[in-house]
């Protein structure tokens, strides 16, 4: 006999927008990909979402992240040291035949992905650039450029992208990496809930660790 299913939890199966263009991904569970968004070769962690129109190549994403509209993670580099940056030196199979695509600039793209930790908030029409790593609990301000690593906690916003402040002082932020709630199972998720709605940080930490 079937064990009957626990009705707290939906299917977690992940969604994805029939105008969304996936090529070479994973995704974990209960990830959302919204309306007109494009991933290449791109790792999407538990509970992470994509809003619409957002695109990402060569990324890792961790879990519980939220990735605003309009984003743009790894944006795409040119070759500026040749005769043109125009992607007729690197994709010329897109104007002539017999030219194939440049099999090492893409590899040079490859060898630098961009690495987003969890629970990482990525702000409306931000840029993170090539070989980023952005820390667990880090938020990206809208329609900043990212072109350094961001530590964990960590606020960051502008053109180019600096560090505004820390999202908690340092003992919290250890206790939180420590806690790596992220990891929890979905029950001891569920009974959580209630007291991240309603706690302190600190309160929280207290009767969670």
């Amino acid at each position: 006999m079937d064990t009957p299913a626990d009705l707290r939890f939906k299917n977690d199966e992940p969604r994805i927008h029939p105008t969304a263009e996936l090529k070479g991904c994973r995704l974990g569970r209960h990830v959302a990909i919204g309306e007109r968004v494009v991933l290449r070769e791109v790792t999407v962690g538990d509970y992470s979402y994509f809003e619409r129109h957002a695109e990402a190549i060569y990324t890792t994403i961790g879990k519980f992240c939220s990735i605003a509209a309009n984003t743009r993670i790894n944006a795409l580099e040119h070759p500026m040291e040749r005769l043109t940056t125009h992607k007729v030196s690197y994709r010329p199979n897109e104007y002539f035949r017999y030219l194939g695509v440049d099999s090492d600039f893409r590899e040079r793209r490859r060898a630098k992905p961009v690495t987003v930790g969890n629970d990482v908030w990525i702000g409306h029409g931000a840029v993170i650039m090539p070989g980023v790593t952005i820390g667990n609990g880090a938020v990206i301000g809208a329609n900043s450029v990212v072109t350094r690593d961001v530590g964990p906690f960590e606020v960051f916003a502008g053109v180019p992208a600096r560090r505004l402040k820390m999202r908690f002082p340092a003992e919290i932020v250890a206790r939180i990496e420590a806690l790596a709630w992220w990891d929890w199972p979905a029950e001891r998720l569920f009974e959580a809930i209630p007291d991240m709605q309603r706690l302190p940080i600190e309160a929280f930490l207290d009767r969670w660790s």
